[in-house]
């Protein structure tokens, strides 16, 4: 009888092992989804969807007084939650990210190897107190002064000696670590970091394909498309007309105005020697938008009189730029990415949405990218229009 029992219970264990690897099987990722991170209310650590992610990437801290730091206390004890959800979660990575639009201190923090010096240690020893699984470096960017930050040429090498310090140092460490750097989705950025150096100590480039267009922008455009369009596509259009023309001003060997795209940065990158394998593709969880532009071609490639005010995360554009607010929604087949305009008040935005962000993850799988990012999770809703879910179930499927 005890012998009988013993199969039982021994059938019993196989037959729910076997089960529960198969229901992991099923929901896997066949890439890495990893998701940038700023709380908020309503998406504290445990109010996330944690189970879709492979990564998770806290945002902010800083570079402050040469070091690694957090320049809100809140964000301790918020940090703290994150890591402790791993508990329920093993599978996820979780990470910081330094810098952002804005922060400044990199520039000098590695200017010297004793300033290099002083951040790396500071660094593993942020990631050694709340026991994190790696760092993402948003310097934004090396050698280019933009948004007030300080630069200089020596940025250039400085950043790769910066990386090749934190991957030494990582690999010291207990654990396994990733270590990532946040790229732009220009080409001018690339002439400003050795980037084949930098790739021999990352794990992972995440190419920032959004923002490709800014407040600034004179023109009613996209923002995060995917799809490449060559300035041909556009020639007939004002913003096709306007790089023309400043591409004849130009002097020979400067980069020429073309349409932005994922497609293309991410050629360029392979191109000049980067492994498609470490490559990590961005979506945008907001818009980008203006006001005072006319109706032809529903508004793109328009000008524009200047940035709309107000919030234009995912979640508030779809609450507050509907069909019952007078914006009609359009498809740019060959852009592969969505806009709204509002005939009425002369309002043109560009974001992602649940197909564009489907179309980026099957890119990622295709090309054999190393995943898909995005900025950022709490601007995401919380019901079927979730972009995030869009991108698991499309990262899931085998």
């Amino acid at each position: 009888m005890n012998k009988l029992i013993t199969f039982l219970l021994a059938c019993v264990f196989f037959v729910s092992c076997g089960v529960q690897k198969k229901a992991n099987d099923e929901t896997a990722s066949a890439i890495n989804v990893m998701a940038y991170y700023v709380p908020r209310e309503g998406y504290m650590p445990d109010q996330l969807p944690l189970d879709q992610l492979t990564h998770i990437i806290f945002s902010f801290s800083k570079v402050i007084d040469g070091k690694m730091q957090f320049r809100n206390e809140k964000a301790d004890s918020i940090m703290k939650q994150l890591v402790a959800q791993k508990g329920k979660y093993p599978h996820l990575k979780v990470m910081i990210a330094c810098g952002g639009w804005t922060a400044d201190g990199f520039s000098d923090a590695v200017y010297t190897e004793e300033s290099r010096t002083k951040f790396i240690a500071s660094t593993i020893d942020f990631i050694e107190n709340y026991r994190l699984d790696g760092v993402d470096i948003d310097w934004e960017y090396p050698g280019i002064p933009a948004g007030g930050t300080k630069a200089r040429p020596e940025d250039k090498e400085n950043f790769t000696l910066l990386m090749k310090g934190l991957r030494e140092a990582l690999d010291q460490l207990d654990r396994p670590q990733t270590l990532t750097f946040a790229s732009a989705g220009w080409k001018r950025y690339y002439n400003n970091v050795e980037l084949l150096e930098v790739m021999k100590y990352v794990d992972y480039m995440n190419i920032m394909t959004y923002d490709q267009a800014g407040g600034a922008t004179k023109f009613a455009t996209h923002h995060t498309a995917l799809g490449h369009r060559s300035l041909a596509d556009i020639a007939e259009t004002p913003l096709g007309v306007a790089m023309t023309l400043q591409n004849a001003e130009l002097a020979e060997g400067e980069d020429m105005w073309e349409p932005q795209s994922a497609e293309e940065i991410i050629r360029f990158c392979v191109e000049k020697g980067v492994d498609t394998k470490q490559i990590v593709i961005g979506a945008a969880f907001y818009g980008r938008g203006w006001k005072g532009v006319p109706p032809e071609n529903n508004g793109l490639y328009q000008p524009n009189t200047g940035p709309i005010s107000g919030g234009t995360s995912y979640s508030v554009l779809l609450t507050d730029f509907t069909e019952a607010d007078g914006y009609e929604k359009h498809w740019d087949p060959v852009a592969k990415a969505p806009f709204l305009y509002n005939p009425t008040d002369s309002i043109f935005v560009t974001y992602d949405d649940t197909v564009s962000v489907k179309l980026k993850t099957q890119y990622a799988k295709e090309n054999k990218l190393g995943g898909i990012m995005f900025w950022q999770l709490s601007s995401d809703s919380k019901d079927d229009a979730s972009l995030l879910k869009a991108i698991y179930t499309e990262a899931a499927k085998k």
